[in-house]
């Protein structure tokens, strides 16, 4: 059982940027499509970004394409996800989620969650 813990949330003001971290522990998520989410209040959890990182593609939401990057160092078994240019609608939970195949399309669903990161963007 793999467990995902995020770290790296806070409050920004528009405009700024923040790195986000997902440290796995457990066992290695190196072959693991990893991605990220997000959920605000009185919405559901939102697709933020995923990938296999194998040369399989990494996929983005519209509303943070050009402006988030996931990445991942598989020697700390960490996925990232770097987000610039923030704005007060990006504000949510953040949550870190593995997929339980080592490549990754838009239908398919995670199989572990961290408990999520608070990131508030003031205006």
């Amino acid at each position: 059982q793999v467990q995902l813990v995020e770290s790296g949330g806070g409050l920004v003001q528009a405009g700024d940027s923040l790195r986000l971290s997902c440290a796995a522990s457990g066992r290695s998520m190196s072959g693991n499509a990893m991605g990220w989410f997000r959920q605000s209040p009185g919405k559901e959890r939102e697709f933020v970004a995923a990938g296999s990182f194998g040369g399989g593609g990494i996929f983005y939401a519209d509303s943070v394409k050009g402006r988030f990057a996931i990445s991942r160092d598989n020697a700390k078994n960490t996925v990232y996800l770097q987000m610039n240019s923030l704005k007060p609608e990006d504000t949510a939970v953040y949550y870190c989620a593995a997929y339980g195949a080592s490549w990754y399309s838009p239908s398919m669903v995670p199989n572990s969650w961290g408990q999520g990161t608070q990131v508030t963007v003031s205006s």
